[in-house]
């Protein structure tokens, strides 16, 4: 965890702040240093940004997947940079912090956006979850390949999970799978991708 005063920083004091090399968060004003993540991290987010990118390119969508875009709640000192972040980007106009400070904060620039758990797990189920549903971002998916979330979200005993979280009258309703479920997306019902294809891209096979 990097804090470099011993105070809470803004938002506009950590976007001004934050370097080019690693990657960091701001947590209700205290800046975090996010780990390095692994190889298997790494494998699985690249793999679902490939089978997005291929879904949204086939249907002519406008939308983008940016590497190191950030996420502000409004009326928090926060800001996430998501694993995997889908953009509409006709709505980019509309966003006051993109083009000096790539920050997006509105629901209609974000169609859906992938956290893959690491050790970290409590922050991409319960904080971001959360702020997400907050934003009315319509589409969050948690993709616990290690299954380190709690056995509430993993099950007894603890699996590989995927839940996917979708926003109905303005509240997350969630879906999980495992092994060969099929993924469903309200955003792209005609994607073909099962739980254990996103599982093996992080090196866990049955």
């Amino acid at each position: 965890m990097i804090q470099s005063l011993n105070k809470l920083v803004t938002f506009e004091d950590f976007a001004a702040w934050r370097p080019e090399g690693g990657r960091y968060e701001l947590h209700d004003g205290v800046i975090v240093e996010m780990a390095q993540p692994v190889g298997d991290h790494e494998d699985v987010v690249g793999f679902i940004a490939r089978k997005l990118t291929v879904e949204f390119d086939r249907l002519n969508l406008p939308y983008i997947i940016p590497k190191t875009a950030l996420i502000k709640p409004a009326n928090f000192e926060s800001g996430y940079s998501p694993d995997v972040l889908l953009l509409n980007r006709p709505n980019l106009t509309n966003e006051p912090l993109w083009k000096k400070e790539s920050t997006v904060m509105q629901a209609a620039s974000i169609p859906l956006v992938v956290e893959v758990v690491s050790t970290n797990w409590d922050d991409d189920y319960y904080t971001k979850q959360g702020k997400y549903e907050g934003i009315g971002i319509p589409e969050y998916w948690i993709v616990d390949y290690l299954g380190l979330g709690a056995k509430k979200f993993t099950g007894n005993p603890k699996q590989p999970t995927i839940s996917i979280y979708q926003l109905i009258d303005g509240e997350y309703q969630v879906t999980r799978f495992r092994d060969g479920d099929r993924i469903i997306s309200p955003t792209f019902p005609e994607l073909h991708l099962t739980a254990e294809q996103i599982f093996q891209a992080g090196g866990i096979s049955r």
